[in-house]
């Protein structure tokens, strides 16, 4: 114990020193030339006086002490405290110094030839009888002078140190403190034994098939004769690619935390500097390090700013200082002398624009998808989440986990946090089912806006709008179920409902169909009920141009245009031409506008056909502003789509009972007919 005490206690003495602030050192020059200019030079701005003058002051009896100075021709003049009361000698008397070292003569007197200046000042103090005194000395200035020369160039060389210092980024490196060489240093944090991290495996929930992968990657470095012996080769590289907030970087982070080897962890960015050559220096040092620890790994985040694909969207040329970069990652990956045990682990969320020679084996071997997660792997995430929450009993993480689809990782440690917040700002002791749902709300659809100026036309409007959303999908079978619908202003919208889709790995056509009469359900229901639209419809109108432009030119779910697809999955742009001719474009746009079309009046005869409940719903609406699902049921009664679980089950063992009964039908009756 006393040993790991001092040695902490040497690593906090090295961390002080290491601390220490040089840039003072780079003013002690500066400082320097600035007392001696201060000191050595008069206080006295009238300095000079002319000759004539002198001799006035000189016959008054004012002067009390003559300083000849022999190598300059300059006689320094001191007059007497009583000759500075008066009113024409005040302009003589010298400003207070800011360190008073030296005496400081009242003013300077050019005397030409100092044989007959000396004679004139001896004749006259005998004719006059004065009383002042007279002295000589040599001032020794070469050393003022070149300084004085000097100074420009101190000052610009300072400058130069303090710049480069600077854009070396302070501490960065290997290099030491403020080394200006130390520029193409690798700007790697290294963890190892001294520095680890407390992240682990059990830390990333879900991501299943993600964590496997990667905890083979650090079995292979624990172990790797075990996978050697038969022949095989470690892994060069692997790529976590997905879309933002997955946890990509925290299963960066497990790794280094579960890993027995050095990790040396950084950004693309990290390698974008303005000079030409550090990028590529600094790689070529950050694979030095790791070979010299190795066995280890290195994780690249945002790997798209240093690894975008060479020749794209260049008007400089080629050979610029990105590419220059790239270039070296690429050999230091796979090139000549690269047999080390140093695995590199990359993540992006744009591997569509990164480098094909970055992307082949012998490179990133393996490339790991984070994908958002499914209904089981939200609820793993939530367990996570909600461990630090005071939570009531009333939470229903199931019920969540199925409310939040499409949502990430990092979109639900965010949910859970506002939840937290709401509740807290509500004076609550815990946090309960409904600040969750508040939370989704505040994160979907925006903050509330209960002072919104909105006149009672419009209200009005606002609810048979998202009555005709709800009306529609609870009558329809492939829709999403409602769980709320709200009149109350949140974000830019004037309402909005809120459904509970279904988890689908594959989407039929009818399926589409009923989401998109679903969704126009709110403009058919403006017409029916005032024979006028709106501009309400806006977003529903977006999304239903997109959803059947990617069922005609995409999913090849039009009769016209055939099962063909226009979807580039290597997200190559074409740019400024289309990969289908003039004839097509026009049937494209006809069977778009034919899709919509039908689906529009496909709402309208829903909508007519229960107009009735369409308005003691909205009434509904009007009155209490927020309806539930629940209250669909008692105006509609349950949606005849939907079965109970149990009911599905016995179905299910109903048909595999019909199944296995024919099974034994067949078997009968094929070896009755052998013999």
């Amino acid at each position: 114990m006393s040993n790991n005490n001092t040695n902490k206690k040497d690593k906090k003495n090295q961390n002080k020193l290491q601390k220490v602030n040089y840039n003072w050192m780079y003013l002690i020059p500066v400082m320097g030339m600035l007392l001696y200019i201060m000191f050595s030079g008069s206080n006295n701005p009238n300095d000079k006086v002319s000759f004539s003058k002198f001799k006035t002051y000189l016959s008054n009896n004012d002067v009390e002490e003559i300083v000849i100075v022999k190598n300059i021709g300059v006689a320094e003049v001191y007059l007497k405290k009583e000759a500075l009361k008066k009113e024409e000698y005040k302009k003589y008397i010298p400003k207070k110094s800011f360190l008073p070292i030296t005496k400081v003569p009242n003013f300077k007197v050019t005397y030409g030839d100092i044989q007959n200046f000396e004679n004139y000042l001896t004749t006259i103090k005998k004719e006059k009888n004065l009383d002042f005194i007279h002295d000589n000395k040599l001032i020794d200035s070469t050393l003022g002078d070149v300084l004085i020369n000097l100074l420009p160039f101190i000052l610009l060389i300072g400058i130069w140190f303090f710049v480069m210092r600077r854009m070396s980024g302070g501490n960065a490196g290997a290099g030491g403190p403020g080394q200006i060489f130390s520029i193409g240093k690798s700007k790697a944090k290294l963890f190892d034994k001294d520095k680890k991290v407390k992240t682990s495996f059990k830390d990333v929930a879900g991501l299943e098939g993600a964590k496997e992968e990667v905890q083979e990657i650090v079995d292979f470095l624990k172990n790797p004769k075990k996978y050697t012996a038969l022949g095989g080769k470690i892994p060069k590289g692997a790529l976590l690619v997905g879309p933002p907030g997955t946890g990509k970087t925290l299963l960066a982070k497990a790794v280094a935390g579960e890993a027995d080897v050095p990790f040396f962890s950084l950004s693309g960015s990290d390698f974008v500097e303005m000079f030409v050559g550090v990028g590529a220096s600094r790689v070529r040092d950050l694979f030095k390090q790791a070979q010299q620890k190795s066995p280890s790994i290195i994780f690249i985040d945002e790997i798209d700013a240093i690894g975008r694909a060479r020749g794209k969207s260049n008007m400089t040329g080629g050979n610029d200082e990105r590419e220059n970069t790239l270039n070296q990652l690429l050999t230091e990956m796979d090139g000549f002398g690269t047999d080390t045990n140093v695995i590199v682990l990359a993540a992006t969320n744009r591997a569509d624009v990164l480098d094909k020679a970055l992307m082949r084996a012998g490179r990133f071997d393996r490339q790991i998808f984070v994908d958002l997660p499914d209904l089981n792997e939200r609820k793993e995430i939530f367990e996570v989440h909600i461990k630090p929450l005071k939570l009531d009993k009333d939470v229903d993480l199931e019920f969540l986990s199925k409310q939040t689809p499409g949502f990430s990782g990092a979109d639900i440690a965010n949910l859970c946090n506002e939840a937290a917040l709401i509740a807290a700002r509500k004076d609550k002791k815990a946090v309960h089912h409904q600040d969750f749902l508040d939370a989704t709300d505040r994160i979907v659809g925006g903050l509330e806006k209960k002072n919104k100026l909105i006149t009672v036309k419009e209200k009005t409007t606002v609810a048979y709008h998202e009555a005709g959303h709800a009306t529609v999908s609870w009558m329809l079978e492939h829709a999403a179920p409602l769980v709320k619908v709200t009149i109350v202003p949140r974000g830019q919208s004037l309402g909005a409902a809120w459904y509970l889709p279904e988890e689908r790995m594959l989407v039929e056509k009818q399926q589409m169909f009923d989401e998109m009469c679903a969704t126009l359900g709110g403009r058919a229901a403006e017409k029916v009920m005032f024979d006028v639209i709106t501009t309400g419809a806006l977003s529903d109108l977006e999304k239903v141009t997109k959803q059947a432009k990617a069922m005609v030119t995409v999913y090849g779910l039009s009769d016209k245009i055939g099962n063909l697809s226009y979807y580039d999955s290597s997200g190559q742009e074409y740019g400024f031409t289309k990969p289908y001719s003039e004839k097509t474009a026009q049937i494209i746009d006809e069977e778009i506008s034919l899709l919509i079309e039908t689906q529009y009046k496909r709402a309208l005869e829903v909508i007519t056909e229960n107009k009735d409940k369409l308005i003691e719903l909205a009434e509904l609406l009007l009155e209490k502003e927020v309806i539930f699902g629940d209250d669909l049921i008692k105006i509609f009664g349950e949606r005849p789509f939907v079965k109970s679980p149990i009911a599905i089950s016995n179905s299910k063992k109903e048909e595999n009972k019909i199944a296995a009964a024919e099974k034994i039908k067949k078997t009968v009756s094929n070896s009755e007919k052998k013999e």
